[in-house]
């Protein structure tokens, strides 16, 4: 077995680390807010985030990854085979290892940041730092003001909303079945933009602005009728309260849920896969490659990790951003989830590197200060936020010393 076969199949191996750590952290909280809310149990989240994600991965996820050093580095300024193929895998064992110890900790990070980081360390080692994209780098860091600080707000007005038209009303149920329906028509819309423009399976719909519009008006009204007559018979009893306004949300909130961790084995795998697909092409053509083609069963390896990952450790990260930051009720948790998902689908949009993960903390915090100062654990949000500030050089330092002890083996 010659060397790039060998470091392909320990990349696999790397790359299911990082599926597997991916999982474990980023993905768990696309169901943090539903289990904090009590929607559904930490079992049930387990089950449909790994299975959504699984699918995903597969059936969404991109058959062309991104640029495969994520846009931090120059490829082509690295000219030798080996140091690239050395890098890559230094860094998807760097970038694992930094996200598993912050789940160990329950404490949310990005994968996304930490594959940088973790490139970012390599290419500086060998190629110095003209051949680190110091851009990019400054629209990470940021990122890490503008999406949290973007879905607290967008948090904070929807809660805020759903506050002012439904609890502060007299008929608390009428006016949850009215908005409810709502919400979840503008949930809906999201949802089809995001598919259209955000995942590998909308690029190849391409569809024109007109068609893709139609089809979400439709899906939109749709969604209307649909949760209207639904809503009609989830809550019968008009005294409910403020109960039957919980009710009301609870499913909308499961929905929107499964929407972000769908969402996210479409476009989160390549975190894990992009590397591993930089040492497929190394192996098979000796030549260095701007994009990677990704087979299907790498995409199922990434899926798998995934799925592996939140099933066997994601219950960690879900109590610390579905319950420890404020205490969530199903209102909260979706007005949470709209926060989170409508940072990412404009972030993306306007070409921003932000992270699902830094979107969810921002957006339970903002929906927290709705309710005044006193209602977030601010001691646990620093905590959160010292892992996210550390992220980047932890991975590129954790990189570096990899890349250096693996040098030393094969040369």
């Amino acid at each position: 077995m010659d060397f790039y076969d060998l470091f392909f199949y320990l990349s696999m191996g790397g790359g299911l680390l990082m599926a597997f750590a991916l999982g474990a952290n980023d993905v768990a909280n696309s169901m943090a807010s539903a289990v904090g809310a009590r929607a559904i149990t930490v079992r049930q989240a387990v089950l449909i985030a790994a299975l959504l994600n699984f699918v995903g991965a597969v059936l969404l996820g991109s058959q062309v990854t991104a640029t495969i050093s994520k846009g931090i580095i120059d490829p082509t300024a690295i000219t030798d085979p080996r140091v690239m193929t050395l890098g890559m895998f230094s860094s998807l064992l760097a970038a694992g290892v930094w996200v598993l110890v912050a789940t160990l900790t329950s404490l949310p990070v990005s994968s996304t940041h930490s594959i940088v980081g973790a490139i970012l360390g390599f290419g500086f080692l060998v190629g110095g730092p003209e051949v680190v994209n110091w851009l990019k780098m400054g629209g990470i860091v940021m990122s890490w003001i503008i999406s949290p600080f973007f879905a607290a707000i967008i948090g904070f007005l929807v809660f805020s909303h759903i506050r002012k038209t439904i609890f502060v009303s007299h008929d608390f149920i009428r006016q949850s079945k009215k908005w409810g329906a709502i919400w979840m028509a503008l949930t809906c819309g999201l949802i089809m933009i995001s598919f259209f423009y955000k995942t590998p399976f909308g690029e190849r719909l391409d569809l024109s602005l007109g068609a893709a519009a139609a089809v979400c008006l439709v899906v939109m009204a749709g969604a209307w009728i649909v949760t209207r007559r639904g809503l009609e018979k989830l809550v019968p009893d008009p005294a409910a309260g403020a109960e039957g306004v919980e009710q009301v949300f609870r499913k909308m909130q499961i929905f929107t849920s499964c929407y972000v961790a769908l969402s996210q084995g479409a476009n989160d795998v390549a975190n894990a896969i992009g590397p591993v697909a930089a040492v497929y092409v190394l192996a098979k053509t000796g030549m260095l490659a701007a994009k990677a083609e990704v087979p299907i069963f790498m995409l199922v390896i990434g899926g798998l990790g995934i799925a592996l990952g939140i099933g066997l450790l994601g219950h960690k990260v879900m109590a610390t951003v579905g319950e420890k930051i404020t205490t969530l009720t199903n209102t909260r948790g979706f007005a949470v989830d709209i926060g989170a998902a409508t940072t990412v689908l404009l972030a993306s949009n306007l070409g921003l590197p932000v992270s699902t993960t830094h979107a969810a903390v921002g957006a339970v915090t903002g929906v927290g200060l709705a309710r005044g100062f006193k209602a977030v654990d601010f001691g646990v949000l620093g905590r959160i936020v010292i892992y996210w500030v550390l992220t980047v050089p932890a991975a590129a330092f954790t990189s570096v010393l990899i890349y250096r002890i693996l040098d030393w083996i094969v040369s």
